[in-house]
């Protein structure tokens, strides 16, 4: 089976780096299943950032999340990637996704 390479944007494979072991293997494991075309095991779609924007959710001690957006035929683009220490989405996280999607788009337009 083909898989979509991973495109990592701005910090976001440095960031998701600094998770705990756990974490990471979590979250590596989610970003498999999205390169063959799965879905992950807990992920919503985050329309705020973008059209075809979502988080995957990694539950340990601490929460984490990565964004990404694999609706283009060429890669699987992560966004950001970010420990959750509250209920809401930092504005910081979710602006910070958001320019980088926006980059993305007009880095494709080009």
């Amino acid at each position: 089976m083909n898989q979509k390479p991973i495109v990592w944007l701005g910090s976001s494979r440095n960031d998701l780096q600094a998770f705990p072991q756990n974490a990471r293997r979590s979250a590596g494991f989610q970003l498999r299943q999205v390169q063959q075309g799965l879905s992950p095991d807990d992920f919503k779609p985050m329309p705020t950032i973008g059209p075809g924007v979502y988080e995957i959710r990694v539950h340990t001690a601490v929460e984490y999340r990565i964004c990404y957006v694999a609706k283009f035929s060429e890669a699987i683009y992560v966004l950001h990637a970010f420990p959750k220490r509250t209920r809401n989405t930092s504005q910081h996280d979710v602006s910070l996704a958001k320019q980088r999607y926006q980059a993305l788009l007009t880095q494709r337009s080009v």
